[in-house]
């Protein structure tokens, strides 16, 4: 798995981002959705109360990083009457072991770490875990991957006397993926005070690609708004 995170950075950037699309767009596809969701990836917890607002369900939050699951809990904490109904899971999504089949798994802005081989093997492990006509709901991005650039800014955000700024740039491509570095810095008066650089690869998958992967893993596509799949289990 590919991760781009910075711990410090990331409630910052994404709150500028996929998220508040996010949080419009998915409430509706889980209508009725009473009794469980497992989500995939939590993160630091911005998308699982989210969940908890907008549905009675008791959430199973997947996030294998400790630093994300330190924030996510800390969230957890600020939000007392959700601590009985979400449980965090400290591991990968391999190693699912739920106690009974959930009725609909979310997995938003997690595709892009999946090298394929990964991904290919987990469609078969997430149908395992839903309930026969329960929901997967992922994010996920049609058309080309952006072609190599240099370095470039695609965030920033002032904190008091700092500015939290991120930068990207894409080494190189090929089908369904890129070479992807991305730079974060904290900036006082002009001047880098902190720094991280990261550099993986990322991942796209082309739908002639992810449509087969998704059926022959016993998935069958459903309607969602743009920027989003949705797949039942058959």
């Amino acid at each position: 798995m590919t991760d781009f995170i910075s711990l410090p950075f990331y409630d910052l950037l994404h709150e500028n981002a996929h998220v508040p699309a996010v949080r419009e767009k998915l409430p509706p596809l889980l209508t009725g959705v009473r009794r469980s969701i497992l989500e995939i990836g939590a993160g630091s917890g911005l998308i699982t109360t989210t969940l908890a607002d907008r549905t009675p369900a008791e959430i199973f939050a997947l996030e294998p990083s400790a630093g994300m699951r330190g924030i996510l809990l800390s969230r957890l904490t600020g939000r007392p009457e959700l601590l009985k109904r979400v449980t965090v899971l400290p591991y990968d999504a391999m190693s699912l072991d739920l106690a009974e089949p959930v009725e609909a798994i979310v997995m938003i802005n997690v595709m892009y770490a999946m090298k394929p081989e990964y991904r290919r093997r987990l469609w078969p492990v997430l149908a395992g875990a839903l309930e026969p006509g329960g929901l997967l709901v992922f994010t996920w991005r049609d058309g080309d991957l952006p072609a190599p650039h240099p370095l470039k800014e695609i965030d920033s955000r002032q904190v008091g006397r700092h500015t939290y700024a991120s930068f990207a740039e894409v080494i190189e491509s090929g089908e369904g993926w890129i070479r992807y570095r991305t730079v974060y810095r904290v900036i006082a008066d002009g001047k880098v005070i902190d720094e991280e650089d990261i550099v993986g690869n990322a991942y796209r998958p082309s739908w002639n690609v992810l449509e087969p992967e998704l059926t022959a893993a016993g998935f069958t596509r459903s309607d969602a708004p743009d920027g989003l799949l949705a797949w039942r289990r058959a």
